[in-house]
């Protein structure tokens, strides 16, 4: 048999692993940020019924530059953060949020060239920073988990990056960046910054979307996805709001046909029901932040969080703690700080278990 090893690989991807979460049969799986609450029967009829009708021209190829979908999409932006004002022209899609950094990076990043990043944040970033062909430099967060704005700016003056990456509500921490922080590193970035708002619609209401800084700002682009808030994890759709500039940028890299019709199909039919869909963000706030006053009650440390999970600590050994949830069909996330767990917010009857179990593993650990 011929092994990885025998193969004409490239030296810098050579002792690489392959990203991802670990898929295990458990009754209660909280370590991959999904929302737990599954389409409704109406919804489900709805999406059967847009695949039907796509369904007899999937013979031929789908809108290219899915100008329907990105309709919608904007449309949702504009509500989401009123006075943002976004145009079709200035919003794009490609499949999953992944996609679309990996664009950013063929466009304005390759040989030669760098992406700065404040770790520990969302891993793909070096990954697909890495594949890429890009040099990547971790400017590492605060204690706290935050980036103070003149370290910020002393970083990147440094090291001139051709992208910066900002992740805001940052995963693994949940932890949300004052605008003030982003516009400091746009004052002096010289190439592209990028926003990272996966979990934007989980953020608290009085934490801004950089949505707002947009306007004079054509280096700024702020990423999305309906994986999470949107419950549509297996739609893998990801979209970005900028300048159009950018998305004509972005169109030099995009393969053709990137969107299959279904995809389209099923994303602008989440959009139309998206009040169904997101009527449980509010609850799931709500958990989040009775989560962290409970974990805290029990005398954990939990960083802040505007997203739908939580991340805690401190464990000498975390991986005793992450066992011994799992022996109770809790699968949780070991993921950022090497003493700090993530959990991700679930169900009611989820989290009574996330919270039966790890009362019982703190007892084991002491």
């Amino acid at each position: 048999m011929t092994s990885l090893g025998d193969l004409p690989l490239r030296d810098d991807l050579r002792g690489r692993e392959p990203y991802g979460a670990p898929q295990l049969d458990v009754p209660y799986a909280l370590n991959t940020n999904e929302n737990p609450y599954p389409p409704s029967e109406r919804l489900v009829k709805a999406l059967g019924e847009a695949v039907m009708d796509v369904a007899g021209t999937l013979n031929r190829y789908p809108d290219r530059d899915a100008v329907a979908l990105r309709e919608g999409l904007a449309a949702f932006l504009n509500a989401d953060t009123p006075g943002a004002g976004l145009t079709t022209s200035q919003v794009w899609a490609a499949n999953g949020s992944n996609e679309i950094i990996q664009q950013i990076l063929q466009a304005f990043g390759g040989a030669g060239r760098t992406a700065l990043g404040f770790e520990p944040s969302y891993s793909m970033h070096p990954i697909i920073t890495g594949v890429s062909g890009t040099r990547w430099v971790n400017a590492f967060r605060d204690d706290d988990f935050g980036i103070d704005p003149a370290r910020a700016i002393a970083a990147v003056e440094e090291h001139r990056p051709d992208i910066v990456f900002l992740t805001s509500p940052n995963n693994p921490t949940g932890t949300a960046l004052p605008l003030a922080a982003i516009e400091a590193v746009l004052d002096v970035a010289p190439g592209m910054v990028v926003v990272d708002e996966a979990y934007a619609e989980f953020r608290r209401k009085e934490t801004p979307s950089a949505l707002t800084l947009l306007d004079g700002h054509p280096r700024l682009i702020v990423t999305r996805t309906m994986s999470k808030a949107f419950a549509m994890a297996g739609t893998r759709l990801g979209y970005l709001a900028a300048d159009p500039a950018v998305v004509e940028a972005l169109l030099l890299v995009r393969l053709p046909y990137h969107l299959s019709a279904v995809t389209q199909a099923v994303a602008r039919t989440a959009l139309a029901h998206g009040e169904e869909l997101l009527g449980g963000v509010d609850a799931l706030r709500r958990d989040r932040d009775d989560l962290v006053a409970w974990l805290r009650g029990e005398g954990l440390r939990v960083a802040d969080s505007d997203a739908n999970f939580v991340l805690f600590g401190t464990f000498p050994d975390r991986r005793t703690v992450w066992e011994a949830l799992l022996e109770r069909g809790v699968l949780i996330r070991e993921v950022g700080p090497p003493e700090w767990l993530r959990v991700s917010v679930g169900t009611p009857g989820e989290m009574a278990a996330f919270r039966t179990a790890l009362k019982e593993a703190l007892k084991e650990s002491l």
